[in-house]
């Protein structure tokens, strides 16, 4: 795609977020989570759609399998597994650990070279662990070290410096930039940095199930067909072990997925329908429930969705309520879920 045929960059403004969620303690609703949620059919046509899908957000970790696309696109040899940890938001297994290493070693590099920030392992048994071994935070156990020492190998191949790989100037970052806005169809309204200290582009959320329908929808062999292999066959390599994202590859069969932090979920099959969610306070229990809803809206067997329907709450140590999308996302939510917000004119399919 030429820069010429890109739309504009999405408007930056708040959010036109709506509910999606309603927190069900006891038959009454205890909290209610707003955000915006796309359902894109195969064609590319917005068949459902809540909220504002359409203002500049911060996909964070969501934009990984684009930035792992730019990194194929520009060289990067990698494929599997390893390719798979390169758009991963890891939990710090010893195999991501492992993973990360070897891409340095590839590229004649070390620990040191890494430019994302110091943290413990993403995922909690594991974080626990590391501490109780007297383990100290470092770049390799942070969640985004295979895209970093991917970007570093990426780097050494196009000769390109080192030094600075995380400057937006840089021309790997660059490269990515343009990767972005050829996947998604629309320029990139902000740039910032992410937690990990990579820049962080802000596009819609519509253009964000663009570019994961692009990616899913590729020709094999292709750059992008690479990334959405090696996700889909390694998808503890792109997540870890007991994580939901890797869960809904595994029982949605073709289905590509990615989470990012803030409350940001996209998926797309292989004929180009995809569903792109934020929940507006980042709550990470609201994520897949509505994601999950959204993508029996794409027309996914809700049979294959049933173990992520939401955590229950508790009370008393049982089960006496749920998270649950909201009726205009998910039709047979019991009446007593409706929330006013669903009736805003705004809402629903866009037909």
């Amino acid at each position: 795609m030429h820069s010429s045929s890109l739309a504009d960059a999405p408007p930056v403004r708040a959010p036109r977020h709506v509910p999606v969620a309603h927190v069900v303690r006891g038959g009454v609703v205890e909290g209610v989570h707003h955000g915006s949620v796309v359902v894109l059919g195969p064609d590319g046509e917005v068949l459902f759609r809540l909220g504002d899908i359409e203002a500049a957000f911060y996909p964070r970790s969501a934009l990984k399998p684009l930035q792992a696309v730019a990194m194929v696109r520009a060289g990067l040899p990698l494929d599997g597994a390893l390719l798979s940890l390169a758009a991963a938001s890891h939990s710090g297994e010893e195999r991501h650990l492992a993973g990360a290493r070897r891409i340095l070693e590839l590229a004649g590099l070390g620990e040191d070279d890494l430019g994302n920030v110091s943290d413990l392992p993403f995922d909690p048994a594991v974080r626990d662990a590391w501490v109780r071994e007297g383990r100290a935070p470092s770049r390799l156990a942070q969640n985004c070290s295979g895209k970093h020492a991917a970007m570093l190998y990426t780097c050494r191949l196009n000769d390109w410096p080192l030094d600075g790989y995380l400057d937006p100037g840089h021309p790997l970052q660059q490269a990515v930039a343009e990767i972005v806005e050829d996947l998604t169809g629309q320029r990139i309204a902000r740039v910032t940095v992410d937690g990990c200290g990579a820049p962080l582009f802000a596009v819609s959320l519509h253009g964000l199930a663009r570019a994961a329908a692009r990616i899913t929808t590729a020709v094999p062999g292709t750059p992008e067909a690479r990334v959405a292999d090696a996700m889909r066959e390694h998808a503890e390599m792109a997540s870890g072990a007991g994580r939901d994202v890797a869960a809904l590859m595994r029982a949605v069969p073709g289905l590509l997925a990615k989470d990012g932090f803030e409350g940001v979920q996209v998926a797309a099959l292989p004929d180009g329908r995809a569903v792109a969610v934020k929940i507006a306070d980042g709550a990470v229990r609201a994520r897949i429930p509505v994601a999950a809803a959204a993508l029996a809206r794409a027309g996914v067997d809700p049979g294959l969705l049933t173990e992520f329907a939401g955590e229950p709450l508790l009370g008393g140590g049982r089960p006496v309520g749920r998270v649950r999308p909201v009726r205009a996302l998910d039709p047979d939510a019991p009446a007593e879920y409706t929330h006013a917000g669903a009736t805003a004119p705004y809402l629903g399919s866009t037909g």
